[in-house]
C-alpha cells in the first residue's frame, strides 16, 4: 500500500496497512527548524541544510528526503505567502533560534532592538514598523500589535479588512499549481492544500503581521469583547472572509484539483487547556453559519476532505463540528479537559478523521523517556485508529530543544516497528 493510498483509505474511515504519518503537511502539524536540524543530523541527512518554510513559528521545510527517512505519507501544497507577507521563492542564510544554520525567504528583514530583540518588518519593506517579535533567547515570533486608533462611532469591518483578505492573483495560483503537480507527479505522497482562508477570527492572524497598515479592532482581548459590544462588527469580517474564501477555494479547485486530498480550512482556535473560551451559543451565532457555507461549498463541488484545526478543550462544541461538516479534526489534544481519546472515539470516531493526538507535545515527547514516548504513541494509534479515521501526527508541532531520541522513538513506533534505542 503507497501513502497515497494509505491516506485516502484512512480519510474514508477504511482499513489500511497501518496508519498514515504526517510530518510537516500542515502549518500545525510542523517541525521547529533547530528539531529538524537535528532529526536530520540523526538520520544521515546533515548535509540538507534547514528551510524556514513558516517564519512566524520557525518551521522547517520537511523535504522528500526526510519523508523517505522517517516513513511519512503525507505532503502539504503551500502557496507562496507567509504570517509576514513576503514571498518565499529564494533563500538567503539565516541563524534561527538554537544558533540553528538554516535558510529563510529573501524577503526575510530584520533588526535588532536595544534589547537584544529581533524584529521582523512586514513584506520585507524596512519603512514600515516591525510586525514580529523573537525575544533573545526565545524560539517563535510574537506578533506585534500595530492597532490605529479605533473610533467606535465609526466602525465597518469590510472597510477595516478589505485589504487583508484578498482573492488570489494567477501569479499565487500558478505556484499552488505548480506545487501540487510537483508533489503528485514526484512523490506518492497523500497530499493536503494548505489555504486557512477560513479562519474565522485567527488570532494569529488578527494583528495583521503580513500588512502594511492595520485598521480596525486588532488586539486580541478587544476583538474578543466586540463579539459582545459590537456583534456586527464581527459578522461584517466574517462575511467579506467568508466570500474571499469561496471565491479562493474554486480558484484553487481550477488549480489543483483532486491532486489534493483534504484542504486546510480554519486554523481558529476555541480551547483552553481546561474549557472553551466562548459559550456554545456564541460560537453557534458568530462562526457555525459560515463555517457550514465553507464545508458545504467544499462537498459539493470539490472531493477534498475539511480539515479543521482547534488547540484545548472543546467537547462541547465538537458536536456542531461535525453538524457543520468538519472531516477532520487536528490536533486532537487528548491532554484538555474532556479530550479523553476514547470517549472522542467512541463519540466521532465513526465521523471525525482525528490528525495528531499521537504525543503529547507539552510533556511527554520534549521530557519524557524515549520508552515513555514509545508507550504513548502505541497506545493513542490502538485507541485513535479503532475505527480507521486516524493520521498520526504529534499533539500540534514539535518543538525546538525536542530531544532526537525521543523523535526517532515517535516515528519508529509512528510506522509500527520494534521500539530499540
Amino acid at each position: 500500500m503507497d501513502s497515497r493510498e494509505r491516506l485516502r483509505l484512512a480519510l474514508d474511515h477504511k482499513p489500511t496497512d497501518r496508519p498514515p504519518v504526517d510530518l510537516g503537511a500542515t502549518t500545525v502539524t510542523g517541525i521547529a527548524a533547530s528539531a529538524l536540524y537535528g532529526l536530520r543530523k540523526a538520520t544521515g541527512l546533515g548535509e540538507l541544510p534547514v528551510k524556514v518554510h513558516e517564519p512566524f513559528q520557525i518551521l522547517g521545510k520537511v523535504e522528500d528526503a526526510d519523508r523517505l527517512a522517517l516513513g511519512i505519507d503525507v505532503a502539504g501544497i503551500f502557496g507562496p505567502g507567509n504570517f509576514f507577507g513576503y514571498g518565499a521563492r529564494t533563500w538567503k542564510p539565516w541563524t534561527a533560534p538554537g544558533d540553528t544554520p538554516v535558510l529563510i525567504g529573501s524577503g526575510f528583514e530584520t533588526v535588532l532592538d536595544a534589547k537584544g530583540d529581533t524584529l521582523v518588518f512586514p513584506r520585507g519593506d524596512r519603512t514600515l514598523s516591525p510586525s514580529g517579535r523573537l525575544p533573545k533567547g526565545g524560539w517563535y515570533f510574537d506578533g506585534i500589535l500595530r492597532q490605529e486608533p479605533v473610533d467606535e462611532e465609526d466602525l465597518d469591518g469590510r472597510r477595516d479588512f478589505r485589504e487583508q483578505f484578498t482573492v488570489f492573483t494567477e501569479d499565487e495560483l500558478a505556484f499552488f499549481r505548480d506545487e501540487a503537480e510537483t508533489l503528485y507527479s514526484g512523490t506518492s505522497c497523500g497530499l493536503v492544500l494548505n489555504f486557512g482562508g477560513g479562519g474565522l477570527g485567527d488570532v494569529a492572524f488578527l494583528p495583521g503581521t503580513m500588512m502594511a497598515r492595520t485598521p480596525g479592532i486588532r488586539g486580541v482581548e478587544d476583538w474578543y469583547a466586540a463579539h459582545l459590544l459590537h456583534p456586527g462588527y464581527i459578522h461584517e469580517v466574517f462575511s467579506l472572509q467568508t466570500e474571499v474564501a469561496l471565491e479562493n477555494l474554486a480558484l484553487l479547485w481550477e488549480a489543483v484539483g483532486g491532486r489534493a486530498d483534504a484542504v486546510f480550512l480554519s486554523g481558529t482556535d476555541f480551547g483552553t487547556q481546561r474549557s472553551e473560551f466562548m459559550s456554545r451559543d456564541m460560537f453557534r451565532e458568530f462562526y457555525r453559519p459560515y463555517y457550514e457555507r465553507l464545508n458545504g461549498w467544499v462537498h459539493e463541488h470539490t472531493t477534498w476532505k475539511t480539515f479543521f484545526h482547534s488547540c484545548g478543550s472543546i467537547p462541547n462544541l465538537l458536536d456542531d463540528f461535525v453538524g457543520m461538516g468538519v472531516d477532520i479534526l487536528n490536533p486532537v489534544q487528548c491532554s484538555a479537559f474532556g479530550m479523553d481519546a476514547r470517549d472522542l472515539v467512541t463519540k466521532y470516531g465513526d465521523r471525525l478523521v482525528f490528525w495528531g493526538g499521537a504525543v503529547d507535545t507539552q510533556k511527554t515527547l520534549p521530557f519524557g523517556t524515549p520508552e515513555e514516548v514509545d508507550r504513548e504513541v502505541r497506545e493513542r494509534i490502538r485507541i485513535l485508529g479503532g475505527r480507521g479515521g486516524l493520521v498520526v501526527n504529534p499533539i500540534h508541532n514539535i518543538q525546538g530543544r525536542t530531544p532526537v531520541e525521543n523523535l526517532l522513538a515517535f516515528f519508529r513506533a509512528a510506522r509500527g516497528e520494534a521500539g530499540r534505542r
